[in-house]
């Protein structure tokens, strides 16, 4: 694959350029007495750029899923139905797909580090503020705020990984991002239910503000710039406009991007449904459902490090992302079956084991729809990886309500909504990225 603005920029700050080789960048080589210091310098440099796009990659889940224990405690704290309420989290998650539409585009203009600088100090100021909203109407329009602020850390992150890496190497770096971003999901419900127990809700939002606080400062002293001036467009909103339509064009794109934005809402729907379907409907503790809710995350996180350590390199990407949507598929349909009672009456374990499969799963596919998707766009990563996220959060807005749709005393909606997605997905997978048609080429990229 020929020689990307985010290599050139790797050389501007040292940084070596991964190659699907391992060879590092094709540079001269090295003098014998620098090369292991700069075998050193290329680590420490890798482990930092890994952790600081693993926290922007993880403070999403931490905004979403540290609020989710307060929920009822909100409803009563702000006197406002449930209904209302859950506006706030559906607020929170617009807010993250239509921020990603702004902020993708400037980064492709004016580089990762200043729209990811400001983005970040908006999120401090909208989290510190959520933390003393008044009222409902208040809080949602800041958990907007919030959202919108967010979604630069969300787009830049990975726009930065595709300004560094290339090829199967980017893949691996995803499933990488996926370890570091997956414990969130883990530990967030832990940390809001530990906070809860000191103090109420509001104090959630000021966790939230500190934790924003110190990962602006770690983004402002750590992370450089990686796309050099000379990749940079120039062009208005007129440019942004026409890049973002000529990648929507590229049908290939398009499929990664649907059919991981598809994924993505089966991984929404099991969130905003499982609290009531563990809790109410199985009759499972807050304690079972948080244990559930872990262990789900941990199989997301090691099937995305087998993917990245074991898969990618010795298989093509589109076999692997085959093999994880078709088992999402047959996962989904297990729950379906199961819910409507085909094999009788079941208790929380199938149902329960049928969720951790179908999430396992998930570390197959979403890593290498971003990586396949992002591979096709070599000078406007920020626009494409803004098409991304706002995909995958729109369509995870839309499937999260239904899931609700016959009340709290069913989980047939959850499966039937996941199901539905996950065999959309293939469609799209199949019917507009065509994989056979490019089985020649490393991935399945261009």
């Amino acid at each position: 694959m020929p020689d990307s603005g985010g290599s050139r920029a790797q050389r501007e700050h040292h940084i070596p350029t991964p190659r699907s080789d391992g060879t590092g960048a094709g540079a001269p080589p090295a003098p014998p007495e620098r090369s292991a210091t700069s075998v050193k310098a290329a680590r420490r440099t890798g482990f930092l750029v890994t952790m600081v796009l693993g926290g922007l990659t993880a403070l999403p889940p931490l905004s979403m899923d540290m609020y989710l224990p307060a929920l009822p405690a909100v409803t009563d704290s702000l006197s406002a139905p449930a209904a209302t309420i859950q506006l706030t989290l559906t607020a929170c998650l617009a807010g993250m797909a239509l921020g990603q539409l702004v902020v993708g585009p400037m980064s492709d203009r004016w580089g990762r580090r200043r729209p990811l600088l400001l983005g970040m100090v908006v999120y401090v100021i909208a989290t510190a503020i959520c933390a003393l909203a008044p009222s409902a109407e208040l809080l949602i329009g800041f958990r907007l705020l919030q959202g919108l602020a967010g979604a630069a850390g969300i787009v830049i992150a990975r726009a930065v990984v595709r300004d560094l890496y290339d090829g199967v190497e980017m893949a691996r770096f995803f499933s990488t991002l996926m370890l570091i971003s997956g414990v969130a999901p883990i530990i967030a419900p832990l940390i809001g239910g530990q906070v809860m127990r000191f103090t109420d809700w509001r104090g959630i939002f000021v966790v939230l503000t500190g934790v924003g606080i110190v990962l602006t400062l770690i983004v402002w002293k750590w992370l450089h710039e990686t796309l050099p001036p000379g990749d940079r467009h120039t062009g208005g909103v007129g440019e942004a406009l026409r890049t973002m339509r000529g990648l929507l064009a590229d049908r290939v794109f398009t499929g990664y991007m649907i059919a991981g934005g598809l994924a993505f809402a089966v991984l929404f729907a099991y969130i905003a449904a499982s609290p009531f379907v563990v809790q109410e409907i199985y009759g499972a503790s807050p304690q079972t459902f948080s244990l559930l809710f872990g262990l789900n995350s941990i199989g997301l996180i090691a099937v995305g490090q087998i993917n990245g350590k074991l898969l990618v390199g010795r298989f093509s990407l589109d076999k692997v992302l085959g093999f994880g949507l078709a088992v999402i598929v047959l996962s989904a349909l297990a729950l379906l079956l199961m819910t409507l009672g085909v094999f009788g009456e079941v208790g929380l374990v199938p149902v329960a084991a049928g969720l951790f499969v179908l999430m396992s799963a998930m570390g197959l596919a979403m890593p290498n729809t971003n990586a396949q998707a992002l591979m096709r766009t070599k000078h406007a990563a920020g626009s494409a990886s803004a098409l991304l996220g706002t995909t995958s959060f729109l369509i995870g807005a839309i499937a999260s309500p239904l899931v609700g749709i016959a009340g709290e005393d069913t989980a047939v909606p959850m499966a039937v909504v996941q199901l539905v997605c996950a065999v959309a997905a293939v469609g799209c997978f199949l019917g507009l990225c065509r994989p056979w048609q490019r089985t020649g080429r490393e991935g399945g990229g261009l």
